[in-house]
């Protein structure tokens, strides 16, 4: 079962492990609402996976997944 916190619980959960963490809320939340890392909406809430999380701070996530909702030109 995944850990899944808002991103106001998903930062303080990461600023208790590493008191010196320079993510910020706002940059997480940027990084969730433009669809660079991915999350779950429920209602207005945005859920975070706090392993997922782990992963992409690491740099070690497989998933590269674009979920802005737009169009994208694809390469021929």
């Amino acid at each position: 079962m995944p850990k899944m916190r808002t991103i106001d619980q998903a930062i303080e959960w990461l600023h208790s492990s590493d008191p010196e963490c320079a993510l910020t809320k706002t940059a997480l939340r940027r990084l969730v609402t433009t669809g660079l890392f991915p999350c779950v909406r429920i209602g207005q809430k945005y859920l975070i996976d706090l392993d997922m999380l782990g992963e992409y701070l690491k740099g070690t996530s497989a998933q590269e997944t674009d979920k802005s909702g737009k169009i994208r030109r694809v390469q021929a």
